[in-house]
């Protein structure tokens, strides 16, 4: 599913960058430019990397 429409950039995208180090908003839309566009994906990056945040806390 995408995330971003305005870069095609897909979920399976913003969890692989967040994998890989990128894990804020800006760090994300630096490696892909998710959210420089019209920033209605924003929210939903936001929420993956508290997610992700949150599952690194947990399993630590």
């Amino acid at each position: 599913m995408f995330v971003c429409i305005c870069r095609a950039v897909t979920e399976d995208e913003v969890h692989d960058h967040c994998s890989s180090g990128a894990m804020s908003v800006d760090a994300i839309g630096d490696r892909c430019g998710a959210g420089e566009g019209c920033g209605t994906c924003l929210e939903r990056i936001q929420e993956i990397v508290n997610e992700r945040t949150a599952t690194a806390t947990t399993a630590a």
